[in-house]
């Protein structure tokens, strides 16, 4: 996918997690939910785009995996909000599947930066192309 268009995805999404946190009640669960959220929803946007100015291959792949790792995160919260019947599933629903497009677009970027890294790794011990 392109840089451009992911970064527009993910400020989107972490738009949308904001205006989430401030439907939540005004209770502790509310508030608890509600922070929490904020602060998983938000950070891929801005991780992703720090990843895109990453100074090498081994540094992108570190922050993509940061990003995996919070995505992963928010949809938990996600879960918790709707399991402990604080908003109804209905109306996450949309929230949740981009939520997870955007996690399985980030999981397979980090298995093809894996991979690059990998054979780089390989090739850097070959010798004239021989073993």
């Amino acid at each position: 996918m392109d840089k451009d268009i992911l970064k527009k995805r993910l400020k989107s999404f972490a738009l949308r997690i904001i205006k989430l946190s401030e439907s939540l009640p005004n209770s502790i669960t509310g508030r608890t939910l509600g922070n929490q959220i904020i602060r998983s929803g938000t950070s891929p946007g801005a991780n992703y785009r720090s990843a895109c100015l990453a100074k090498s291959d081994r540094d992108f792949l570190n922050k993509l995996k940061m990003i995996e790792e919070e995505l992963d995160e928010t949809l938990y919260w996600l879960e918790l909000i709707i399991e402990s019947s604080t908003i109804e599933e209905k109306l996450l629903t949309d929230l949740m599947q981009e939520n997870r497009e955007l996690f399985k677009i980030i999981a397979s970027s980090v298995v093809t930066m894996k991979r690059k890294l990998n054979s780089q790794y390989l090739n850097s011990k070959m010798v004239n192309g021989k073993w």
